[in-house]
């Protein structure tokens, strides 16, 4: 058994009960929110789904706009964090589609592209849905 001063020294203190990442206190239990990572270069998706998954999110990769509809259909992800040359077809293929239409958005630009930027407005959607 080890004494409270040794959990701290080894790991700093106990945050098991703290939440983290994507799940929030009322979330049941073993839930994480689904995110599409919709990004035409294949270093910048890993990045950002790297990121996601290290935080608990679940985590969809698509490479392409037929490829992010096919996935947003079969899925139904709860959030897209989109980073597309062909950002405008992707929103057009969703307004055609009303069953994926209601689906939040987050478009990635050089100012938001900071990863603690982009996980501050994807836990801010994913509050107010």
């Amino acid at each position: 058994m080890t004494s409270e001063p040794e959990k701290e020294r080894r790991g700093g203190p106990d945050r098991r009960h703290s939440p983290r990442g994507g799940r929030r206190p009322e979330d049941p239990q073993g839930y994480s929110p689904l995110i599409l990572v919709a990004d035409d270069d294949a270093d910048n998706g890993a990045r950002c789904v790297a990121i996601l998954s290290r935080l608990r999110f679940a985590v969809a990769p698509a490479h392409s706009v037929d490829e992010a509809v096919k996935v947003m259909q079969a899925l139904r992800p709860d959030l897209i964090v989109a980073r597309l040359d062909a950002g405008a077809a992707l929103r057009d293929e969703m307004a055609r589609d009303p069953s994926i239409g209601d689906i939040p958005v987050i478009t990635l630009t050089p100012e938001n592209d900071a990863p603690q930027l982009m996980i501050e407005e994807i836990r801010r959607v994913l509050r107010e849905k």
